[in-house]
This record gives structure tokens, sequence and C-alpha cells, in this order.
């Protein structure tokens, strides 16, 4: 019987419609201080105010994203709300093999992506309370156009339809951060303490 954890990282991926406060959720990971590297996605689209290359992503020209998509250096990549979005697989590959855990925060189209690619992966939607709670929430942060609001609340009710396909959904509800956090770290804990440890190849 294998038991035990494994001798290299978990990839964990956290995922979700747009709005629901996937960044904010990684951000007070980050204040808690566990041993967890946290993927930097590259993006065609444009660096908002506050953002830094680097840390929030690594913002890339159209013509960069297509060279590396097309020389395999992306484990995934989608097109999302009219923008390029790209995992670099050297990152993931790398930091697991080291020992540690990855939380790759992606859409909803490249978590499947990562799913058929890295099965053993394990997949966290994170949900809004309410439709109308992510519309609200969407609306308030004032980063998109009225039109680029239109698209993600769009793709964000075919993206919830989706959620049988992962292995855990947490509520994200409103004024209660510390408690969606809890439980992303809970599950974080008990897949350390699985019979069976994943097995994680890229």
């Amino acid at each position: 019987m294998s038991s035990g954890p494994s001798q290299g990282g978990i990839l964990f991926v956290l995922s979700g419609p747009s709005g629901v406060g996937k960044d904010t959720v990684i951000a007070r990971l980050k204040e808690r201080g566990l041993p967890i590297h946290y993927c930097v996605t590259v993006t065609t689209r444009a660096m908002r105010q506050g953002e830094v290359h680097g840390v929030n992503y690594f913002f890339v020209s159209p013509e960069e994203f297509e060279r590396m998509r097309s020389s395999g250096e992306l484990l995934e990549s989608a097109l999302v709300h009219g923008y390029c979005y790209g995992t670099p697989r050297a990152q993931v590959r790398d930091v697991l093999a080291s020992g540690r855990d990855v939380v790759l925060k992606v859409d909803v189209q490249g978590a499947a992506t990562v799913k058929r690619k890295v099965p053993d992966a394990v997949f966290i939607f994170l949900a809004p309370e309410s439709f109308a709670e992510l519309k609200e929430r969407l609306q308030a942060r004032g980063t998109e156009s009225t039109a680029d609001l239109s698209v993600r609340l769009k793709n964000a009710r075919q993206e919830l339809a989706d959620l049988p396909q992962y292995d855990y959904v947490v509520v994200n509800y409103h004024d209660r951060l510390d408690e969606t956090v809890d439980k992303v770290s809970a599950i974080i804990t008990a897949e350390h303490c699985r019979v069976r440890p994943r097995h994680i190849v890229l």
C-alpha cells in the first residue's frame, strides 16, 4: 500500500468566473505564508493600475504570446474576454520537482485544458454566493468597459455550468474572505493526507 506524502509537489488549480475573487483569495493565502508557489500567468491584456509585470502577470504582446504557445512553452493557453492567457510550463514543472506545491489561477477554459494534460491535479472552483452578487462585484471594481462587463457576465453563466468538472467547490461569500481562505487551506492540507498520493506529471 502506498502511503505518506507525495515526493513531488501538488498542482492546485483555482478557477472560477471573472470577478469571483480569485486574486483576493490568493493574496490572503500569500499573507499567511504557506510554502506554496503561486504561478504567474502570461497575458496579452493591458496592465491595470497598480499591477506589476512579473508579479501579477507577465504582460506580453500578441506576437510574443503566439511564439510561446507555438514553441510549447505554455502548459495551457486560452482566449478569454478577447485576450490571451497562458501558464508557463517550465515554471510549474521546476517548482513541483523541488517538492513545493503550486497554485495555478486560471479561467474555466484554462482549467479544462490543464485537466486533460494533468488529470491528477487538484481542481478547486471558486463560486459566488449568487449571480447577482457576482454582477455587483464586477460593476464595483470598475476595471471593465460596459462592453467588457457584458462579455464577462455572459461567460460567467457558462462557466458556472462547468462546476461538476471540479474536485471541490468553495463559495466566496461577501465579507467572509478568511472563511474562504480557511477552506482552500483545508483542501491543501487534506490532499497531503491522502493514502494514495497524487502523481503529478507535466
